[in-house]
């Protein structure tokens, strides 16, 4: 008896908008062939809350906080990379204890979310409880910091055109060093517990590969572009505040799979460790704010300033028209072009990695839906 050829037909998987790996409210538009992945859409703007139109309505000042909603893991990166923005516009230079105050915060809030990502990462590769527990037994020691520092835990305020809103409390050094001291075995034991875990070798090397080449033509920035091999850091290519007085290391992949961006941010926990305790050392006797005033009234020009967020190149594009609100505001976001880049990296693959992939890229959807 003669059989007749089967043929398989696609079969359209409606994977969100709530994603099962929490990474935010994103919608993705799964086509399979089995379980193999043909293409995948992406739906974007379940979040969106005109950032950038709210700028042009708001003073320079008044806008701080809403930094701190865009990437809110790494509020601190993101008040940073505006008020610099705001700062050079103005040509405005800020004091070199302010400076060195906001490398300190800026390196620990990109622990803190680092910390984040890994967690996440290993859950939604099936790691429910120790490794994600881990991360944040230690992320909540930054942000106890980050709550003396400023008062608040999450969503900062602490960047001041000019400086930064408080000076460092009394004794915070100390307990900046502690945490340092605290925080390096740790790592260690995030390396015994997943980087040659049999179980997660075999989830992660190899799989999700972004060449050198796709990275670039999506502009693919922050450790994700350095796991692909990319050795591009600003604040080592295109220095600001004081990181060219300090010595670190820019941490780099070889194959751009799902294991070496997990490799990429474990190594650079180490590395932001060391840049704290060297600005820890070296920070001046100073006043931590030059005085700039509430209502700032730049000169009409145009400005673009970028700064390495956890998750990329952080910029913000400002026009002035001599008033004392923007007159346009834009907003590159890195999470947007790495988003972008996850159709390319799921063809081919099993529905399964999906998850694990899109962890790997480490996206924030608040700066996405801005």
């Amino acid at each position: 008896m003669k059989m007749s050829n089967m043929h398989s037909e696609q079969l359209c998987v409606n994977m969100g908008p709530q994603h099962p790996s929490t990474h935010g409210v994103l919608y993705l538009d799964l086509r399979l062939d089995g379980e193999e992945v043909v293409d995948c859409i992406t739906h974007i703007g379940y979040l969106h809350r005109s950032m950038e139109k709210i700028a042009e309505n708001r003073t320079y000042t008044q806008f701080i906080p809403f930094t701190d909603r865009l990437d809110y893991v790494a509020s601190m990166n993101n008040n940073l990379a505006y008020v610099l923005a705001v700062e050079k516009l103005l040509n405005l230079d800020v004091p070199e204890r302010a400076k060195y105050i906001r490398v300190i915060v800026a390196e620990l809030n990109r622990i803190a979310s680092h910390l984040l990502a890994i967690g996440t990462f290993a859950q939604d590769l099936g790691a429910f409880a120790t490794p994600l527990f881990y991360c944040f037994r230690e992320r909540e020691k930054v942000i106890e910091i980050f709550d003396e520092v400023c008062g608040n835990r999450l969503t900062y305020n602490y960047m001041r055109i000019g400086g930064v809103q408080f000076d460092l409390p009394e004794g915070i050094d100390r307990r900046i060093k502690d945490f340092i001291k605290y925080m390096r075995p740790k790592i260690n034991d995030y390396e015994g517990l997943l980087t040659n875990n049999p179980i997660f070798l075999e989830r992660t090397k190899n799989i999700g590969i972004l060449s050198k080449e796709t990275a670039i033509n999506y502009s693919i920035t922050g450790p994700n572009l350095r796991a692909s091999g990319v050795q591009w850091d600003l604040r080592k290519d295109e220095p600001y505040l004081v990181y060219d007085k300090f010595e670190f290391a820019i941490p780099t992949g070889k194959n751009g799979d799902m294991w070496d961006r997990y490799r990429v941010r474990m190594d650079e926990l180490s590395q932001s460790l060391k840049i704290i305790e060297q600005a820890i050392a070296g920070i001046p006797e100073a006043q931590a704010t030059v005085k700039a005033g509430r209502m700032i009234k730049p000169a009409a020009g145009e400005v673009y300033f970028r700064a390495e967020s956890p998750r990329g190149e952080l910029g913000f594009y400002i026009v002035s028209d001599g008033s004392v609100n923007p007159y346009r505001l834009k907003i590159r976001a890195p999470s947007f072009s790495n988003l972008a880049v996850l159709r390319e990296l799921v063809k081919g693959v099993k529905v399964a990695d999906v998850v694990g992939i899109l962890g790997s890229l480490d996206i924030l959807m608040g700066e996405i839906d801005r």
